[in-house]
């Protein structure tokens, strides 16, 4: 009880300062990386390794490593430009607005998600819900809910994260109000020069038997980014 007083009476930070550090400690300034992701549904599952490049805010891009079938496929984001390259047809495709929320490589993630196209910080406004103990963990409890201007996904947005802004849960809700997938974090420990979730899992509520698991396995931060990669050129190389 002690314990949970004294969390309580720490100065706490505002709610968007609680979702900037940990946007901040995920991605940084700028990150490369490389990550695995395992995609599970009741029919089949498969791994694709990727390595993904981020000059934040405003480019990122992904490249499929393996399997070999989808090996060479990228995905570009210039601010709120996307282009996906399928190396088996040798075609780029740009990907309007009306796709953004379809599913990347029939992951649990959509292309939104991984180009980070929507800003979880200018797009909505953020409060502390509570500070909470989740099994003996002190969590701050932060709500996002959208500006009203802004073209956004998500109605509404809770994060769960600890006191330092290691994150621990996401959820999702619908503009109804419909809680539609959570998203997990775990496996924390030290890569790059800083410790993080390393394990980070989606799950959809309405697709029993569903999610998809990112792997962190290596990232490099706050290291200057070649201009060379954030171009249809380089989208195009095999």
């Amino acid at each position: 009880m002690l314990g949970q007083q004294a969390f309580a009476q720490t100065s706490a930070p505002t709610g968007r300062e609680v979702v900037e550090k940990v946007e901040s400690l995920l991605w940084a300034n700028t990150m490369q990386g490389e990550f695995d992701m395992r995609i599970v549904t009741p029919r089949w599952e498969r791994t694709l390794a990727l390595r993904i490049w981020m000059d934040r805010p405003k480019r990122s891009f992904v490249r499929v490593l393996a399997p070999a079938k989808e090996a060479g496929i990228g995905s570009l984001r210039i601010g709120n430009e996307m282009w996906n390259y399928l190396p088996a047809v040798e075609r780029t495709i740009k990907i309007p607005p009306s796709m953004m929320l379809q599913p990347w490589m029939g992951s649990d993630f959509t292309n939104d998600d991984l180009v980070k196209q929507s800003s979880a910080i200018d797009d909505y406004s953020q409060k502390v819900l509570g500070q909470e103990t989740v099994d003996g963990q002190p969590l701050y409890k932060v709500e996002a809910l959208p500006k009203p201007d802004a073209a956004v996904v998500w109605g509404r947005i809770v994060y769960w994260v600890r006191r330092d802004f290691i994150p621990v849960k996401q959820e999702y809700f619908s503009d109804r109000g419909e809680l539609v997938r959570v998203m997990s974090f775990g496996d924390v420990r030290a890569v790059g020069g800083r410790t993080i979730p390393t394990r980070w899992e989606m799950k959809p509520l309405g697709k029993p038997g569903n999610s998809t698991t990112i792997l962190v396995k290596d990232a490099t931060y706050n290291v200057r980014v070649d201009e060379e990669i954030f171009t249809q050129r380089n989208l195009q190389k095999r």
